[in-house]
């Protein structure tokens, strides 16, 4: 299958489409991969159906430090504390940071190594697989490394020879690894349409609709069949690339050549193709922290865009639920401030099933809550928020909202943050950035600095005690 050239229309906001939101899936190959297990993860409620992962390794293996990234979750995988990476996961769906965990008990998870892959060794999938197996059923996962492959998205008819390492990254191994995995999340499959694809089904969209820089591009691409634009109910799977592999540095081989869109064809499967932009360090996913600290929870950037994509091209199944005659909670007030976090309290409303706490218009329970009070969590130190709360009755309509409650965190608020522009070199000596295989990264964030030397000069902001971004203060 040919890589389809020529001009294309500008970039489309996303339609909203038919979408069967209990279908929804992902796979990703390498720094994809990583994102793929960290969006199955942490919008588990989103990605239950499952997830395919190529080359990539266990949740938040990590840490936040790119020593980790590239030390034992590529070539190192005896260091994976995998039983340390569980409990964080237990830990932080406790706590709301990422979904709970029990969304995961019925999924399906299809593993994929190349047997002679020398970037990310099979040794780390083999940790994946040991770390799915405390959240997912050993009979739902799916591990083949049996074909010699190297780094690359493997399929049966498209790219290098399937022992090569190097872009596209993409592999002709004589098997198809898109059905494979697409095949085992979704069940039997209609067979995959082998013609040539309409041209119009290839959508350049908008990703500036849902983020403007943290390392991704103003567009990505979706194929989208004609039967879900006519309407017909479809499915999502979103296609994560690797490192090197978006569109600005392989075109549109990734999107096109990959042989996700022919099943996608036939079986009504909207596919999307979300893209890095080259100032995302080495054009990765957010797998280790060079964006945000946060980069594998909820609110994550990165990841909260790719949700908010899914949410988009499933926006046209939503039905607002009937309104309910539940009257607004009373008596609603703040206290036990700490440092971060507030106890929200109010009265009983006859007929509640349960409630909905909002903090600045979001909803920020994660669970209903059945109480008539609740803790909430993540807040800045000495910062004002404002509550509201809503009952919920059987059917999960809610009622009117109650009045504002406010309320402030306890603590000082930290410095205002100070900036310092100097060599590579010189941060290093400061103590603001560390060093790494001749490369420059900022303490605490562990953004990409650029070589390091006397002669690349970088402006960093302290943010917080010991931790720096790339950025300025004006």
């Amino acid at each position: 299958m040919a890589l389809a050239c020529g001009s294309a229309p500008a970039a489309v906001n996303l339609p909203a489409l038919n979408i069967d939101k209990t279908q929804t899936t992902v796979s990703g190959l390498s720094s994809g991969g990583y994102m793929a297990a960290q969006l199955h993860v942490a919008y588990s409620a989103t990605f239950k159906k499952g997830a395919g992962i190529v080359a990539g390794g266990p949740y938040y293996c990590a840490e936040g430090f790119i020593v980790n990234a590239t030390g034992r979750c590529m070539a190192s995988p005896a260091g994976i504390p995998t039983s340390s990476l569980v409990s964080t996961t237990n830990s932080w769906a406790s706590q709301g940071l990422i979904d709970p965990v029990v969304n995961l008990q019925n999924s399906r998870v299809y593993l994929f190594s190349g047997a002679i892959d020398s970037t990310v060794k099979p040794g780390v999938m083999d940790a994946l697989k040991t770390y799915y197996g405390s959240f997912v059923p050993a009979a739902n996962v799916i591990y083949k490394k049996d074909v010699a492959a190297e780094h690359a998205m493997v399929t049966d008819d498209y790219g290098s020879a399937c022992s090569t390492k190097g872009s596209p990254y993409i592999n002709d191994c004589d098997f198809d690894l898109a059905g494979a995995m697409l095949g085992h999340l979704y069940g039997p499959l209609n067979a995959r349409n082998n013609a040539a694809l309409p041209a119009g089904n290839f959508v350049e969209f908008n990703q500036s609709q849902f983020i403007t820089g943290h390392g991704m591009a103003p567009t990505g691409w979706a194929y989208i069949p004609q039967a879900c634009t006519s309407g017909a109910q479809c499915r999502v799977h979103v296609v994560l690339h690797g490192c090197q592999q978006n569109v600005t540095l392989v075109q549109q081989q990734y999107v096109r050549n990959t042989g996700y869109n022919r099943w996608a064809d036939s079986n009504n499967v909207v596919m999307l193709y979300p893209q890095t932009s080259t100032q995302a360090t080495n054009s990765c996913w957010d797998w280790w922290g060079y964006d945000s600290a946060n980069y594998a929870k909820k609110s994550g950037p990165q990841m909260a865009a790719i949700k908010a994509m899914v949410d988009q091209v499933s926006a046209g199944t939503t039905t607002p639920p009937p309104a309910s005659m539940l009257a607004a909670p009373t008596g609603v007030v703040t206290s036990n401030a700490s440092a971060s976090s507030m106890t929200i309290s109010w009265n009983a409303v006859t007929g509640a099933a349960s409630y909905n706490v909002y903090r600045s218009a979001n909803k920020t329970n994660a669970l209903p809550v059945t109480a008539t009070s609740f803790n909430d969590t993540g807040l800045a130190v000495a910062t004002q928020y404002s509550w509201t709360v809503k009952a919920v009755d059987s059917n999960s309509a809610e009622g009117a909202a109650s009045a504002l409650a406010t309320g402030t965190t306890s603590g000082t608020p930290p410095p205002t943050a100070t900036c310092a522009t100097a060599s590579n070199y010189a941060h290093t000596v400061a103590g603001r950035a560390y060093v790494f295989a001749g490369f420059t990264y900022a303490n605490g964030s562990n953004q990409s600095m650029g070589l390091w030397n006397i002669f690349s000069i970088t402006t960093l902001k302290m943010t917080g005690a010991n931790y720096y971004v790339i950025g300025s203060c004006s």
